[in-house]
């Protein structure tokens, strides 16, 4: 087994790991949001605030939950830790914090960029 081969199957074990937790975390803050009462016409109702959160989070860990989905589906094509928009290799470093990357860091933030001013 080559060390190439040995971190690929590394970063799509730490992958699917990440993406379990995910999972976990996203059905527990559904069971929480089916926890709380239902919405009041009362301005200062507290549990509007808590939903508002909780439905804010839950949004977050399913786009999350899509990102790692797709570099799973790129570790399965064998194009995983390869930026998707100039083709060079995703810095380790970077892959090791945020191990759904699919751009390189210099495209990540052109995207960043272009998608703050609505172009992309």
């Amino acid at each position: 087994m080559t060390a190439v081969t040995t971190h690929a199957e590394s970063n799509t074990a730490r992958l699917q790991q990440e993406r379990q937790e995910t999972v976990e975390k996203l059905e527990r803050l559904n069971s929480e949001l089916r926890a709380l009462a239902e919405p009041s016409a009362d301005e200062g109702d507290t549990d509007a605030y808590e939903r508002e959160k909780v439905l804010a989070l839950v949004h977050s860990l399913k786009r999350k939950l899509e990102s790692l989905d797709h570099a799973l589906e790129m570790a399965k094509k064998g194009t995983y830790g390869i930026c998707e928009s100039c083709g060079d290799r995703i810095d380790r470093a970077r892959l090791e914090i945020l191990p759904q990357a699919t751009l390189c860091l210099k495209c990540q933030r052109v995207y960043e960029r272009r998608n703050k001013r609505g172009r992309w």
